[in-house]
């Protein structure tokens, strides 16, 4: 980041931002926002929505944590040098309804599924596209991370069928990062991702991959029928990961955050000036403003606050357990590029769960090796490791990098995101 900073949004002649509500239905409004940066290519013809996980901000976490461009620090705002809006017009979608400025005049606890979700950001878009007929033809992409690996494909997936009857999206690939695709593969592959960093021991490594595996263990937690025996597992568990190590980035140091001490206990530690850990903290401080909030034409309904992941949201977890890896293939199969990708410090998701569904997937479809596994580089140095099937499905990994990898690596997630617009390998060699 450089050290040029804006003390409130509405300074748009610095920065030109459009924010609004947008109907889904007759009760449902999303915030969304889409950004114009100063210096941005006029010729940017690229238009990417992205999404978070359930229950989670595209807004708060994606714009003001991740590949926006700007980040809150304190009373000012931070231009991000590596935002995505570099190389794409980007539109964050709170979505479902309940999460972040979006509500539904109906109900103040929100009920949703899937199924729900999917359509509803159909709908979205499908109002997007009438009011703003501008976007209509250019290349659109979707991108997510977590568990946006199910709502992206399904997005996606109605997309296709919608376009048959009229064509409205114009679909050139959707990007997932550490996203969860298969309940079983995605969920037990952080045994053997705790027990190879040493988060765990040899002996908790066997009972957490024998007696009861964590698929088994949230399969039982949601159906609230833990059984003794997964209840012994994860208590060991618990206590050799610690409290006190962020699974989301098993290297980085934590933040001490009254904000975030509800739902983990933290600790103060000295952080690297590049990364800021306490992010999360600054963007809730930020959003929760009033200035902000008339700024952004957005208000609280139903909440007294702005949070990071809502709280009345009731998603239909077991929904965790629905695969779709299959419909990923059908968007293969459709002619969707593909791109999942893993930032390598990630436990939740590990890449090695990502990586065995992706080639699990290409031989499924009979899909040849176009780039053999390898390194890519970011620089001079190694961005992560590459491997594409068929030139339609790839896999990548980003050094370093967290779950949120553009939070933890954004120069590298740039890199990637630039290479998958532009349909090309990942950089072979670094640059002298």
């Amino acid at each position: 980041m450089d050290s040029l900073t804006w003390k409130t949004i509405p300074m748009v002649s610095v920065v030109f931002q459009l924010c609004f509500l947008l109907k889904a239905h007759p009760s449902l409004s999303h915030p969304d926002k889409i950004i114009q940066l100063p210096g941005q290519p006029q010729d940017v013809h690229v238009f990417d929505l992205f999404l978070e996980g359930p229950g989670c901000s595209s807004l708060g976490v994606g714009a003001f944590s991740e590949n926006g461009p700007f980040r809150p620090n304190g009373e000012f705002l931070l231009r991000n040098e590596y935002s995505w809006n570099r190389e794409a017009n980007m539109l964050y979608l709170e979505t479902p309804v309940g999460v972040g400025f979006s509500y539904s005049s109906d109900t103040p606890y929100v009920t949703v599924d899937d199924k729900i979700t999917a359509r509803d950001n159909l709908a979205f878009l499908q109002r997007w596209f009438l009011k703003f007929p501008q976007y209509k033809h250019r290349d659109l992409f979707i991108t997510g991370e977590s568990y946006a690996g199910h709502y992206v494909p399904q997005l996606a997936e109605l997309m296709i069928q919608f376009n048959k009857k009229e064509k409205l999206f114009n679909l050139k690939g959707i990007a997932l990062g550490n996203p969860v695709l298969e309940f079983a593969t995605d969920l037990n592959s952080r045994a053997e991702y705790f027990w190879s960093h040493g988060l765990i021991s040899d002996s908790t490594y066997r009972l957490f991959t024998s007696a009861c595996n964590y698929s088994r263990y949230v399969s039982e937690y949601y159906r609230d029928s833990v059984s003794s025996v997964c209840s012994r597992v994860m208590a060991q568990v618990s206590r050799e990961t610690s409290k006190f190590v962020d699974k989301y980035d098993v290297t980085l140091d934590v933040c001490l955050s009254s904000v975030l001490s509800q739902s983990k206990v933290i600790s103060p530690q000295q952080v690297a000036e590049t990364i800021d850990v306490c992010i999360d903290d600054k963007t809730v401080n930020y959003l929760n403003r009033k200035d902000v909030q008339k700024a952004l034409h957005a208000r609280l309904v139903g909440i007294r606050s702005w949070t990071v992941c809502s709280d009345i949201l009731d998603y239909e977890l077991l929904n965790l357990e629905i695969p779709t890896i299959s419909i990923v293939g059908s968007l293969i199969k459709a002619g969707i590029p593909v791109l999942v990708y893993s930032g390598d410090q990630d436990s939740v998701i590990p890449l090695t769960g990502s990586r065995t569904l992706v080639h699990n997937l290409a031989k499924e479809l009979g899909l040849n090796t176009t780039v053999p596994y390898r390194v890519w580089f970011e620089g001079k140095q190694v961005g992560g490791w590459t491997r594409v099937y068929g030139n339609i499905l790839s896999f990548a990994t980003i050094r370093g990098a967290s779950h949120e990898a553009p939070f933890s690596q954004p120069e590298r997630s740039l890199v990637l995101f630039k290479s998958f617009l532009e349909a090309r390998p990942l950089p072979e060699f670094f640059l002298i």
